[in-house]
């Protein structure tokens, strides 16, 4: 079914608000009005948005899965009322960035910090999945991906930025200092993923060269790897590319030879988000982190 503009701003305003009355002060209606209208949309859709108690309103599993992509639209709106209007206002509200575990940790969670100083109006939503969001679809604005843009099937989106770089095996000095003289990468007690993820690199990458390959630990969440290595169970395989935001950490790269294994970092983006300011000042930004170049200009 369709559901209006009009609907939109009442599941907001309800959600928001915590309460009918609330919620029609805010529409600048009468509670009852506010009331049928809501029953109204609630048997549209087959199913109710919020439960009613005495102290308010909150939202049913079903009014959950509604009010996020209806926040997205009121985003949405708010672009279209700014290019319209032609105001040259900052750049402000929210974006959604998508980026894998490792990336988020490494490099997105710092990266706030500066983006918080230098872009205030801004606010930043971090999805750490090991999956690729929709950009198209605006299931977020921006995504760091590990892989290029396949072309032919991704032509809505376009590649802001891109680093490649080279992977090196990490671990404690203690747990170094317990390997055999001369070590290889068969002798090295990987962590690594977790079913379902067993596919997640560098999982496969291990199994092809190391027989009956089966790592000393794994979770299938990348900070219980990351805190595994720390604590010294074994070592971690991690790209080389380090932000110059990156927070310490008491991991060194090991002297073992890792062969041709590389990977990469690129930063695409729906081509039509790119003209949203918020979207293009966090893309900028962003951008220059991935630029060894642009980075040591950078004061």
């Amino acid at each position: 079914m369709h559901v209006s503009w009009s609907d939109i701003e009442l599941i907001l305003a309800v959600a928001d608000a915590g309460s009918l009355s609330g919620a029609a002060k805010v529409l600048r209606v009468t509670q009852p009005t506010m009331s049928r209208r809501l029953a109204e949309l609630e048997a549209e859709l087959g199913e109710p948005l919020f439960r009613r108690t005495v102290d308010g309103t909150t939202l049913t599993s079903f009014g959950e899965r509604m009010v996020e992509p209806a926040r997205r639209m009121a985003e949405s709106a708010r672009d279209v009322d700014l290019a319209a209007s032609g105001a040259d206002t900052k750049p402000r509200g929210v974006v959604r960035l998508t980026a894998p575990p490792g990336v988020a940790f490494d490099l997105v969670a710092p990266f706030a910090a500066l983006a918080r100083e230098r872009l205030p109006d801004i606010r930043l939503e971090v999805l750490s999945t090991v999956s690729y969001l929709d950009l198209a679809k605006r299931e977020a604005d921006l995504g760091i991906r590990v892989q290029p843009l396949d072309r032919p099937a991704q032509r809505d989106l376009v590649t802001v930025a891109s680093v490649e770089h080279g992977v090196a095996a990490y671990a404690t000095r203690e747990y170094a200092a317990r390997l055999p003289r001369g070590f290889g990468i068969a002798d090295v007690g990987w962590i690594s993923w977790a079913p379902p993820f067993e596919h997640v690199p560098p999982h496969p990458q291990l199994a092809a060269r190391i027989p009956g390959f089966r790592p000393v630990f794994a979770s299938d969440d990348f900070l219980v790897q990351l805190r595994a290595a720390e604590a010294g169970v074994g070592a971690i395989i991690l790209g080389r590319f380090r932000s110059r935001l990156a927070l310490p950490t008491p991991l060194l790269a090991l002297r073992l030879d890792m062969g041709k294994l590389t990977s990469s970092l690129h930063l695409v983006c729906a081509r039509s988000s790119l003209s949203i300011p918020r979207v293009r000042a966090v893309s900028e930004l962003l951008a220059r982190e991935l630029d060894p170049g642009a980075r040591q200009k950078d004061p």
